[in-house]
C-alpha cells in the first residue's frame, strides 16, 4: 500500500508579482516540481479570482489564488503484470494497451498501472522522475491501443520533442452515433469544464485543440471513422466528437447512453482504439509505423452492426454534448 499526503486546499492573497504562476505555486504553495505546478493547473486544481488560468500566466499584487491539492500516492513500486510489447530497443517499447488498464498511479488507481508494470521490466527506467517514469503521451483507461513509453531520460526528451513538434502521427477507430457523411476537421479549444471538474470541454480560451477525421464504414445509426488529432488534449477526441453531435459509441461521460442503447449489451466502453503510430527513431533511422487491429470486443460490435442491428432511438445531433 502506499502512504498518501492528505488533500489539502489553500487561498492566497498575492502580495508581490510573478511572471509566471506555476512559479508562484512554487515559492508560495510549496510544491516541488514545476512540471505539478503546470499538472494541478492543467487539471483545474487552480484557479485565480475564481477563473481558470494556465501556468505561464502572470501574477499581480491582490489577485486571488485557489489551490486544491489532492492526495498524492506515494512513489509507484514495480509490478509484474503482463505487457503486450509490439516492440522494443534501447530508447523506447512500443506496447498494445488493453482496455481498463490505467496508464500512471492517480487517486483510485495506485498499483496496477502501466507504471507499475514498466517499473518491473524496465528497473532503469525511473531516473530523476518519481511520478510517471517513462510516460509521454497517455490513454484514457478505457481507450486500447498503441502507446510509446522512453527507456530513459534522453529519449523521454526526444519522444516529447516529436509530439511537441507534430511528428508523430497517431490514428485512432472510433465507432460514433450517427450518419457522419465526410471528411471533415473539428478545431475547437479544450479545457477544464467549468462545473464539472472531472471532464474536459469545449471551452473559449483554453488550448488549442485540432482533430481530422474520416468516415471508414457506414452502419444503420452509426459510423466507423479514422480519427487524427493534430495536438494531445485529455479525451480530446471524445470530447470533439460529441461537441459535433456525434459522440463516441459508449461513452458514458461525453455521449447520451440512449443513442447507442441497442450496442450496450456488447459494448462495456467506449468504442475508441489507438490503431496506429507513425514516430521517428533516434540516430536518424527511417520513420516506423507500427499498427494494432481492433480487439475482439470491438470487432464483435462491427460484426453485429454488419448483420443488421437497428438502433432502437432516432440518432439526432445534439449538441448540448461537450
Amino acid at each position: 500500500m502506499h502512504d498518501e499526503t492528505p488533500s489539502l486546499t489553500q487561498v492566497l492573497r498575492a502580495s508581490e508579482e510573478y511572471d509566471r504562476l506555476d512559479m508562484y505555486l512554487i515559492h508560495k504553495v510549496g510544491i516541488v516540481t514545476r512540471s505539478r505546478a503546470q499538472r494541478l493547473i492543467r487539471e483545474g486544481c487552480v484557479s485565480v479570482n475564481s477563473a481558470s488560468c494556465k501556468p505561464g500566466q502572470p501574477v499581480h499584487v491582490g489577485d486571488t489564488i485557489h489551490v486544491h491539492l489532492p492526495s498524492e500516492p506515494g512513489p509507484p513500486v514495480a509490478q509484474s503484470l503482463p505487457l503486450d510489447i509490439i516492440y522494443e530497443d534501447d530508447d523506447m517499447a512500443v506496447i498494445d494497451k488493453p482496455a481498463g488498464l490505467v496508464v500512471h498511479p492517480a487517486p483510485g488507481h495506485y498499483q496496477h498501472t502501466l507504471v507499475n508494470a514498466l517499473l518491473s521490466r524496465y528497473p532503469d527506467i525511473q531516473g530523476d522522475e518519481v511520478e510517471r517514469p517513462g510516460i509521454v503521451h497517455r490513454l484514457d483507461k478505457d481507450t486500447s491501443g498503441l502507446i510509446v513509453i522512453a527507456r530513459h531520460p534522453d529519449a523521454k526528451n526526444w519522444l516529447a520533442w516529436q509530439f511537441k513538434q507534430g511528428v508523430v502521427q497517431k490514428t485512432y477507430l472510433a465507432l460514433v452515433v450517427g450518419h457522419l457523411p465526410q471528411a471533415g476537421t473539428i478545431d475547437a479549444p479544450i479545457g477544464r469544464h467549468p462545473v464539472h471538474r472531472k471532464r474536459m470541454a469545449i471551452v473559449p480560451g483554453s488550448r488549442t485543440a485540432v482533430t481530422h477525421y474520416s468516415p471508414v464504414e457506414h452502419f444503420d445509426g452509426f459510423t466507423l471513422i479514422q480519427a487524427q488529432p493534430v495536438t494531445g488534449r485529455t479525451h480530446q477526441i471524445r470530447v470533439h466528437l460529441a461537441s459535433t453531435g456525434h459522440p463516441v459509441a459508449g461513452d458514458r461521460t461525453y455521449g447520451h447512453r440512449a443513442r447507442w442503447r441497442a450496442l450496450e449489451p456488447l459494448l462495456h466502453r467506449h468504442f475508441l482504439h489507438a490503431t496506429t503510430l507513425t514516430l521517428k527513431p533516434r540516430e536518424s533511422k527511417p520513420d516506423i509505423t507500427f499498427t494494432s487491429p481492433l480487439p475482439p470486443d470491438l470487432r464483435a460490435v462491427l460484426e453485429l452492426l454488419r448483420h443488421g442491428i437497428v438502433n432502437d432511438e432516432p440518432c439526432r445531433p445534439n449538441r448540448d454534448v461537450v
